[in-house]
């Protein structure tokens, strides 16, 4: 009875843990380019109080099953389901959508480097390109002050158009960076990640290049969430933390049974 309260204990955690990730999602249903979580459960040790295989007999007979017993189930991974979010038109000249695997690199005040694949760039006072939160993207690419227009090709080259009939000039490149393993990128925030060991290093460098996608000028990636999945998946959450708890109270009044016998 002890063991069934600490196992149901573990299941209401695990699926507490699965209705935040899950609340998560929903609250970043409009979050450019988001990537949904997961949550995945692996059971715990096992107490074996008879081993498969044992044997059971002087002659030698093998246990064929054996009395292994569980003792719960623990949270093994939230990871990012890497899925492309639907691509929509804004018109803005520095919106700019990933079609296909990659991040885009931008530089942090520490001098590191993160990724993302929010495209929502503008300008600085200094006319340096820029993310959503004004770091600036890798290469420090800077747009003349008389420039009318910027044009950015599906290779990420970046053009300024000038309002004198002059041919367009290329001022830098948007390089796209790819991972063997995005889901081991680290979640900084503000749609940003960092490298880590199990991501692998940063791959690729050019769109179109090396497993790289292409850009698409003048549109935002939506998010991935699929807000009817994530309901069902609410709701399936909801019930098991209800189960739970009711094997909690089973196993409560049944250890209150017992010291109750005379």
């Amino acid at each position: 009875m002890t063991n069934a309260l600490r196992i149901a204990a573990t299941g209401m955690a695990a699926q507490q843990t699965r209705v935040d990730t899950i609340a998560n999602n929903i609250a970043n249903m409009s979050t450019t380019a988001y990537a949904p979580r997961r949550a995945a459960f692996a059971d715990l040790l096992y107490k074996q109080e008879l081993t498969p295989g044992a044997v059971s007999s002087r002659t030698g007979t093998l246990v064929p099953g054996g009395i292994q017993l569980g003792l719960g189930v623990r949270t093994a991974a939230v990871t990012q389901d890497r899925v492309q979010g639907t691509l929509t038109a804004t018109g803005g000249d520095l919106d700019i959508a990933i079609e296909g695997r990659g991040y885009f690199d931008v530089e942090l005040p520490s001098g590191e480097t993160a990724y993302t694949r929010d495209g929502r760039l503008s300008l600085d006072p200094q006319g340096v390109l820029v993310n959503a939160e004004g770091f600036p993207v890798a290469g420090g690419i800077t747009v003349p002050s008389d420039a009318r227009q910027v044009t950015i090709a599906t290779d990420g080259e970046v053009y300024a158009v000038f309002s004198d009939g002059s041919s367009p000039q290329a001022i830098g490149t948007i390089g796209l960076t790819v991972f063997a393993n995005e889901k081991g990128l680290e979640a900084l925030g503000g749609n940003l990640f960092r490298e880590t060991e199990a991501s692998g290093a940063p791959l690729g460098g050019v769109a179109g290049l090396e497993g790289a996608g292409f850009m698409r000028q003048g549109y935002l990636e939506d998010s991935g969430v699929d807000v009817v999945s994530e309901i069902a998946d609410l709701i399936e959450a909801q019930r098991g933390y209800d189960l739970n708890s009711k094997v909690l109270t089973a196993a409560d009044e049944m250890y209150a049974a017992a010291t109750r016998i005379r």
